[in-house]
C-alpha cells in the first residue's frame, strides 16, 4: 500500500535532525534547583550504587512512569548539564526552550539515523550525559515495556559508561491510566552505574543487551506489597478498565468498568475490588488475577493467539489531530484506522481536499504509543501514529480499544520478526 503523506499547504514539519544546544549552565542550575522546590512536600528517597567518582560523559536510561521522573532526573544529576531524547508533544507550544534546553526530537517508534549524530555529538564533543527514555511512553501496568533492539547496540557503539535510573512508587503515586488523581506515596529512586566504559568495549551487544534489560526490569504492585505501602484513596481502582479491558470470567472485551475501588465486567457483572496493597480480589467466585500485571499479560497472550490463529484484524472509525509542528495540533477530521498481520496500521482520510495515507507495516514498529486521558487534546484514549515527519492522533469511535491495540502491534512485530513466511 502506498504512503501518501498529509497535504498541509505549506506547512513544514518541525526538523528533527537539527543538532542538540549544549544546555546553558544558569539552565542547569534552574532546572536543579527548581525541580527540588517541586518535590517539597513529596516524600522521596534518592540511592546513588556504583557512582564514585563517576563524571560525564555518560548515558542515563530511565524507566518512565510519569512527570515526576523528569524532576528526580534533575535532581540525581546536578550540577552536570543533561541533554534528554524528547519526543515532538513534548515541544507543544515550547520548542524554542526545548532547544535551549539541549533536548533532541524525536517522533515516536520512527527510524531516525540523525539522532545517533546528536547522540555522539553530545556525549564526545560536549562531553555530557545523554538521558534517554528507552520504554518511549509511560508504563501502563507498572512493569518495564518493551525496549528497542537498537539500545544496546548504540551503548557498545558510544563506549561509555552506562548509568540506570530506576525509579518506584511514581507509578503508584500518579498511574498512566487516572494520573489527574495521585495518592499518597513516598517515592524511591536508585541511580545505579551498570556498565563502566571498559565493560561497555569488552562485552558483545547480547551481553549489554541482557545487563540493560535486568537493570530496567521493575514491578511496582510487587514493589508496593513488598514494602508495605497501603494506597488507602477510596478512588484508587477508578481508571485501571483502560489497562484491564478484558474480563477473564467471560472473556468480554472493551466492557470493564471501574469505580471507587472496584473493577466489574458489564457483560457478565463479576467485580473485584482492590485492596489497599494493589492486590485484586473476586467479591464472588475465583479471584483469576490477584496481580494486576498478571491479568495485563494475560491479555498480551489473547491477543498473540489471535494473531497466531489468524483471526486478529482491528478498524474503526477514528478523529485525527496532528502535530506536524509544534505550535499547533490540526484537526483533520474522521479518518478510517485498520491493523492487520499483512499491512500493519493504515490510517487513510482526507485533508485541505486530497487523501491521505499513513502505512505502518508490522516490520517498522515495535511499539505503539497509547494515551488514555491526553492533556493537550481531548480526555479521551488515543494512539499516536507517527512517521518521519508527522504524528497524528487518533481518538477511535468504539471505547476502550488502544491497549488492545498496543499490544498487537508489538505481537505482530515480534511474530513477523521470529517468523515473517509463516505468520498467517
Amino acid at each position: 500500500m502506498e504512503n501518501i503523506p498529509v497535504c498541509y499547504d505549506g506547512v513544514k514539519a518541525y526538523d528533527t535532525s537539527r543538532p542538540p544546544l549544549r544546555q546553558p549552565l544558569p539552565f542547569t542550575w534552574i532546572l536543579g534547583l527548581g525541580s527540588r522546590l517541586m518535590m517539597l512536600g513529596q516524600p522521596y528517597r534518592l540511592e546513588k550504587i556504583r557512582m564514585e567518582g563517576l563524571k560525564p560523559p555518560y548515558i542515563l536510561l530511565s524507566n518512565h512512569m510519569y512527570f515526576v521522573d523528569f524532576y528526580l532526573q534533575f535532581i540525581a544529576t546536578f550540577p552536570h548539564r543533561v541533554n534528554t531524547i524528547a519526543t515532538i508533544d513534548g515541544y507543544y507550544r515550547r520548542p524554542f526552550l526545548m532547544e535551549w534546553l539541549g533536548c533532541m526530537c524525536k517522533r515516536k517508534f520512527t527510524t531516525d539515523v540523525s539522532l545517533v549524530r546528536s547522540v555522539r555529538k553530545v556525549l564526545h564533543q560536549y562531553g555530557d550525559i545523554l538521558c534517554m527514555y528507552p520504554e518511549a511512553r509511560y508504563s501502563p501496568a507498572g512493569t518495564t515495556a518493551i525496549l528497542p533492539d537498537s539500545l544496546a547496540k548504540l551503548v557498545k557503539l558510544q563506549k561509555v559508561p552506562v548509568v540506570v535510573l530506576l525509579h518506584h512508587g511514581n507509578y503508584l503515586h500518579t498511574p498512566f491510566w487516572n494520573y489527574r488523581q495521585p495518592r499518597k506515596v513516598p517515592l524511591y529512586t536508585t541511580m545505579t552505574q551498570v556498565l563502566t566504559a571498559q565493560e561497555v568495549q569488552e562485552k558483545s551487544v547480547g551481553e549489554i543487551a541482557a545487563i540493560l534489560r535486568q537493570a530496567l526490569d521493575y514491578d511496582e504492585y510487587r514493589w508496593q506489597r513488598e514494602q508495605g505501602i497501603r494506597i488507602t484513596e477510596p478512588f484508587r481502582a477508578e481508571g485501571l478498565h483502560k489497562i484491564l479491558y478484558q474480563c477473564p470470567h467471560c472473556g468480554a472485551e472493551s466492557r470493564m468498568e471501574s469505580k471507587g475501588a472496584r473493577l466489574t465486567c458489564a457483560a457478565c457483572g463479576k467485580t473485584w475490588e482492590m485492596d489497599e496493597l494493589g492486590q485484586l480480589r473476586a467479591l464472588d467466585g475465583e479471584t483469576e488475577f490477584p496481580h494486576i500485571p498478571d491479568w495485563f499479560q494475560w491479555e498480551r497472550s489473547q491477543v498473540r493467539a489471535q494473531l497466531e490463529a489468524g483471526t486478529y484484524q482491528f478498524a474503526d472509525d477514528v478523529e485525527v489531530y496532528s502535530l506536524v509542528e509544534p505550535w499547533k495540533f490540526r484537526k483533520l477530521g474522521m479518518a478510517r484506522l485498520t491493523h492487520d498481520a499483512e499491512n500493519g496500521l493504515v490510517l487513510q482520510g482526507s485533508y485541505n481536499g486530497r487523501d491521505y495515507c499513513i502505512c505502518r507495516p508490522p516490520l517498522s514498529m515495535y511499539g505503539l504509543h497509547v494515551e488514555y486521558d491526553y492533556c493537550y487534546l481531548r480526555p479521551e484514549d488515543c494512539v499516536d501514529i507517527s512517521t518521519e515527519d508527522d504524528s497524528l492522533y487518533c481518538y477511535p469511535v468504539r471505547p476502550n480499544v488502544v491497549t488492545k491495540l498496543s499490544f498487537a502491534v508489538e505481537e505482530l512485530y515480534k511474530l513477523k520478526k521470529k517468523r515473517p513466511a509463516t505468520l498467517p
